[in-house]
Parts: C-alpha cells; structure tokens; sequence
C-alpha cells in the first residue's frame, strides 16, 4: 500500500485495505509488519487516548522511519480502521463470544455486555466508531456472529445488520456518556456544582416537569447495571416481525 496523500479526504478503499497484500513488494524485508504497527498504534491510544496516535510516535514505538510508516497505512484514518478490527479481534479470540441458545434476545444482550466490556477497556473505541469505518476480517467475524443469533428472529438480511448497528451504536454512545460521567465524577467540586445548579432550575417554578422527576426516588445503580436498564429497554423493544 503506497502513500496516497487524497486518501483521508476520498476515504479508505475497503478492496485496497483488506484484500491487498500488506507487505512492501519492493526492497529488503523489514523488521516490522503492520500488526506490529497497528499494535504500537492500539497500546499508545489505550494509554494517552486517540489525539496521541500520530505517525511520528506509532514509529518511535516500533523502531521506524515515519515515511516507511506510510507503505502500511497512508494516512491515519487508514490506521484507525487498522486499529479498530484489530481489536475487534478480542470478541472472537477463543471462537464464538457467545454460544446462540434461541433466546435472541438474551444472547443480544449478553453480546451487547461483551460490546461495553471491550470498550471499556478501549476507551478510544466510541470515537473512533463515530464515524463509518470499514469492517475488516475480525469484524466481519463477529458480524457473522450476531447475524447467527438474528437468525430465529424472521427479520430479513437488511434488518438483522440494522440491529447489528443500531446496538453498536447504542453500546458505543452508552459507554462514551459513562466515561465523560467517570471522568466527571473524579472532580467533587464540579459534581457539587452540577447538583446545585439542577437544584435551582428545579426551583425556579418554569420546569414543573424536570422538577417533579427530579423529586421521584431515584435509581442508584452501579454502571453496568444501568447499562443493563437501558439495553432491556432497548431489546425488547424491537420489533422481530419479518
């Protein structure tokens, strides 16, 4: 793969990326490979976050040139789908993450808690699925998984990978508010001031409704459990009609 300074701007090739041989065809072989980057690149956004991956310190870590970088991944966005079905490779390490029982609303879920997990522990993940990216073979392989667990649904082809997105995107969203509420929380002081201020605009007599469930006993759940409310909200609203 050849440096394509267009490619960001005209986006990833999915052909290009995952059907063509990784390797330099020219030259001597090289002491690296892109696994080798693409997990340089993995370890440095677990630990710093996304803004820390840049081509210059992904090259640092494995021993590189910058520009030898670029025969492997173009450009960062190519990098970042790179990075996510890397990862993406965790769900499947040890075959199937769940076995389908019949029950595809419980198995939906027990893959959705898998979802958050991995996140979790990639918390750069629910930015950099923000934006559409194109599925590599471990994802491919857990897409076929869920696809597997849709099957006693009656839903067709386009509604299964629907679902498929739509909980994602849900897992995803969950997960990224649970951080910044995380990181949120560490600060006392603000989480005071939060509370004042939710205090006062319940008082001031113009939100009779945010005040009124303000007033309603509140649920407090630890975070996977009210990950796991909202997920029941979720599925079991679906509709599984063909």
């Amino acid at each position: 793969m050849t440096r394509d300074p267009d490619a960001g701007a005209a986006g990833i090739d999915p052909e290009r990326l995952w059907l063509s041989d990784p390797q330099p065809r020219r030259g001597r072989r090289p002491a690296y490979s892109r696994e080798a980057i693409t997990t340089a690149a993995v370890a440095l956004a677990d630990a710093e976050g996304l803004e820390a991956v840049t081509m210059r310190r992904v090259a640092a870590r494995v021993g590189a040139g910058v520009m030898s970088l670029y025969s492997y991944a173009p450009d960062k966005e190519t990098l970042l789908e790179l990075m996510v079905d890397h990862v993406s490779g965790e769900l499947t390490a040890t075959g199937p993450p769940t076995t389908p029982t019949g029950d595809w609303r419980a198995d939906l879920k027990a893959v959705a808690h898998l979802q958050r997990s991995h996140m979790l522990r990639h918390p750069w993940l629910p930015a950099a699925l923000a934006t559409r990216r194109s599925p590599g073979p471990n994802t491919l392989a857990f897409l076929e998984h869920v696809l597997a667990i849709l099957r006693p649904t009656g839903l067709d082809g386009a509604s299964k990978l629907e679902v498929f997105a739509q909980l994602t995107a849900f897992v995803s969203g969950h997960v990224g508010h649970e951080l910044a509420q995380a990181a949120a929380a560490r600060s006392a002081e603000r989480a005071a001031a939060e509370a004042r201020y939710l205090a006062a605009v319940a008082a001031d007599g113009q939100h009779p409704e945010l005040a009124a469930a303000l007033a309603s006993p509140g649920r407090p759940l630890a975070p996977e459990a009210t990950f796991g409310h909202f997920l029941g909200r979720l599925i079991d609203g679906l509709d599984a009609a063909p």
